[in-house]
């Protein structure tokens, strides 16, 4: 038995094998797990938010109506961020990075406005508002890409690495720290740290720009009393429980009703009222709550599965920018989606960093699908990709065509 149990093991393995050797299989694999996280996205937030949305609007879904405009309008930019040649990618770095500062730039004027003790938001139109610091993200990974791409012969010189990479998107992201956004400075300085050790920075600097951005973050959060509170809830939730950890207290709370297999979907209790941000930051408790373990660990491996599909493409890519690019969008992907459901798990503090694809957020949703769309639009740099992913559409414009001439 145990013979024909390791056979059938190994035949399993060896087919999974054959699988991620196909030349489209980074592509099919950013495009299945962008859409199961893109709907199970959709679903939860309409549950997340039903209650809190008849409350202030008066009609259950229309939280979610917004939400599914946001993705409708986000798949629309994923699928052109997927068409559009690289070389043409890489000619809008640098317009995309003055863009985003300038737009942050508008945060501090009379047209910025402050939600949530966070000034990173343009309002726009029927209610909808722009935050920049979102498309900041993208913006330094295109920029920083195409730098490295241009300057790759000399990185194996520390400097070459770190100008102007680190002054240049360092200023931009203290521009999102004096939003008193910390949750995306946390993100961009990841973005930028992650990218340096891709390019080859050696690891004596490495280890002192990470301690200096220790130190940075450290000093942020000993000049705000609110994130001191946030930072001594997160050691110790019950000090404080009516207030600081009031938040992270009511997560677990959501996490230990819904067992391994959950309430079942619609019927969290923390929606009502009692969890603070529940379709948004936390979303995740309320998925803990409704489909139990068992649903949070898909979530889990939907990330996990997406990151290893991104590091892959990295790797295997024939395109220097495609490389970094690719790194650089999976860096900043699973860093935010490491940070909020370690935030929501009560392992890290309370930033206010939403769960990629999953959180409600209409900026947040079309920086990342944006950038999913360029992660496939790298796969297709892998070997054999482009020509196997040429095949398939004119083989499938044949098939249509066959259907409209009958």
């Amino acid at each position: 038995m145990s013979t024909t149990a390791s056979r059938r093991s190994s035949s399993k393995l060896e087919a999974v094998r054959t699988l991620l050797e196909r030349p489209l299989a980074s592509y099919q694999l950013v495009l299945g797990t962008t859409g199961l996280l893109l709907g199970l996205g959709l679903i939860m937030v309409l549950s997340a938010s039903s209650v809190l949305a008849l409350r202030v609007y008066g009609n259950s879904f229309e939280i979610f109506l917004r939400q599914a405009i946001f993705a409708v309008v986000g798949v629309t930019a994923m699928v052109i961020a997927m068409r559009i040649p690289l070389d043409r990618v890489r000619q809008l770095a640098r317009p995309a990075l003055f863009g985003v500062v300038l737009l942050i730039g508008l945060t501090f004027t009379p047209l910025g406005m402050e939600i949530n003790g966070n000034r990173n938001w343009i309002p726009l139109f029927a209610g909808f508002n722009l935050q920049p610091s979102e498309f900041a993200k993208l913006a330094i990974v295109l920029w920083i890409a195409d730098v490295y791409t241009r300057r790759h012969k000399y990185l194996g010189t520390a400097r070459y690495v770190i100008t102007p990479v680190v002054p240049i998107a360092g200023a931009v992201s203290a521009l999102v720290v004096f939003q008193k956004d910390l949750g995306t400075a946390v993100i961009l300085f990841a973005i930028i740290a992650g990218l340096l050790w891709i390019a080859g920075l050696p690891l004596k600097p490495m280890l002192a720009f990470g301690a200096g951005l220790v130190v940075i973050l450290l000093f942020f959060v000993a000049t705000a009393q609110h994130r001191v509170d946030r930072f001594m809830s997160f050691l110790n939730p019950m000090a404080d429980p009516e207030k600081s950890g009031y938040q992270a207290i009511k997560a677990m709370m959501g996490f230990a009703r819904g067992g391994f297999w959950g309430l079942g979907l619609g019927s969290s209790r923390q929606k009502w009222g009692a969890l603070p941000e529940a379709h948004t930051d936390f979303i995740l408790a309320v998925i803990g709550e409704e489909l139990g373990l068992a649903g949070s660990l898909v979530v889990l491996a939907l990330f996990g599965l997406l990151a290893y599909t991104g590091f892959r493409i990295a790797h295997r890519s024939r395109d220097r920018f495609a490389r970094y690019l690719a790194a650089g969008i999976t860096i900043w992907i699973t860093t935010q989606a490491v940070i909020n459901i370690g935030m929501v798990l009560g392992l890290l503090p309370v930033i206010g960093v939403p769960l990629p694809l999953i959180s409600y957020g209409g900026s947040s949703m079309l920086a990342t699908l944006a950038a999913l769309g360029l992660l496939a639009n790298c796969a297709t740099t892998e070997p054999g990709a482009a020509r196997a992913l040429s095949t398939s559409r004119r083989a499938k414009a044949r098939k249509k065509q066959r259907k409209v001439g009958r």
